[in-house]
């Protein structure tokens, strides 16, 4: 029979404790996520949005939502379609109506898949006989990073900062 002396099971459990670090240090280390890299492409891109609508761009408006995008527009009923989203937007932006927007706070969620916006635009249309009427109010975007490594807007919604409500947007929701 065959036995060890204290020296060797020593020496084994040593080996058998090297073994194990050894592995343990080869097992696959995730790389810690960069939400400041979310914040930053998904502020840079709604940046990039506002000024397509700026320059009444609607291809490029439309192209900053996900295909499955909902959106919440002041006085209108909820969005769930793409060319229910694409005819808001024509109604909206109008060749005398000037729209612009700013991001204020941006923050990713902690896997950084998902980012929102908070912000405040500013929206003004010559109305009948040459007035201007400007509106003022804030929106909110939900932001999802897509498969490609793109963002795009699922979520989008605004209101008026005004006690009665958009000018612009009620004459053209009520008529």
């Amino acid at each position: 029979m065959f036995t060890r002396s204290p020296k060797m099971r020593a020496g084994a459990l040593c080996l058998a404790i090297a073994g194990l670090l050894s592995l343990a240090g080869c097992a696959k280390k995730t790389a810690p996520i960069d939400t400041k890299a979310s914040e930053d492409a998904v502020k840079a891109a709604d940046l990039e949005w506002s000024k397509a609508a700026a320059a009444h761009d609607l291809n490029g408006v439309f192209s900053f939502y996900a295909s499955d995008a909902v959106v919440l527009p002041s006085n209108k009923e909820m969005l769930t379609n793409k060319s229910a989203v694409q005819k808001s937007w024509m109604d909206m932006l109008t060749p005398n109506v000037d729209l612009s927007w700013t991001p204020m706070w941006v923050e990713a969620a902690k896997s950084g898949e998902m980012v929102y916006v908070v912000g405040s635009y500013t929206m003004t249309s010559k109305a009948g006989k040459g007035k201007t009427v400007t509106d003022h109010g804030k929106y909110m975007e939900v932001w999802k990073k897509q498969p490609n490594g793109s963002w795009k807007a699922i979520a989008d919604t605004w209101n008026s900062d005004l006690a009665t409500g958009s000018p612009i947007l009620t004459k053209k929701v009520r008529g």
